[in-house]
C-alpha cells in the first residue's frame, strides 16, 4: 500500500477525521488499482465527481456493499480522496466501512472490486453479503 493518505481541505471536519457520522479518525481508502479503474470508468462516462460506497440490508448474512457514481455531492457524506479519486460515504454506512480498503483484483478470467473490511465478522458462502 502506498503512503497516499486521506486528503481533505485544510480546516475541514473531514481532515480531522470527524464528519457527520461522528467517527473520529474514520477512513475508507482505495488501492491504486481500484483508483485507476474508477478513474477510467469516470472518463468513459464523461461526468462524475467520484464514487459512493455504502451498505444496505441484504443477503443471508445481513449486509451487502453498494457502489454508485456520484454526480452531485451530498453535504452529509464524508469524502475521502486517494490517488486522485474521491470516495463518498454516507454517515450510516461509515460505522460499518471504517478502515475498509477497496481494491480491484483479477483472478483468472474474473475481475472485480474486493472490499478489505476489517469490521467483517462473517460472510455468507456465496460472498455477496457480510455481518459485522
Amino acid at each position: 500500500m502506498s503512503a497516499n493518505t486521506c486528503t481533505a481541505p485544510q480546516g475541514s471536519d473531514a481532515e480531522l477525521g470527524m464528519g457527520p457520522a461522528g467517527v473520529v479518525g474514520a477512513s475508507v481508502s482505495l488501492s491504486e488499482r481500484a483508483a485507476n479503474h474508477i478513474r477510467n470508468f469516470l472518463a468513459k462516462r464523461g461526468k462524475g465527481l467520484g464514487i459512493k460506497l455504502g451498505v444496505r440490508t441484504s443477503g443471508c448474512s445481513g449486509m451487502a456493499y453498494k457502489l454508485e457514481f456520484v454526480d452531485v455531492a451530498d453535504s452529509n457524506d464524508m469524502v475521502f480522496e486517494h490517488h486522485g479519486v474521491k470516495v463518498y460515504v454516507d454517515p450510516k454506512s461509515l460505522s460499518y466501512l471504517n478502515g475498509t480498503e477497496l481494491d480491484f483484483v483479477r483472478e483468472g478470467l474474473n475481475e472485480g472490486f474486493k472490499f478489505n473490511n476489517p469490521n467483517v465478522k462473517s460472510e455468507c458462502g456465496c460472498g455477496e453479503s457480510f455481518n459485522v
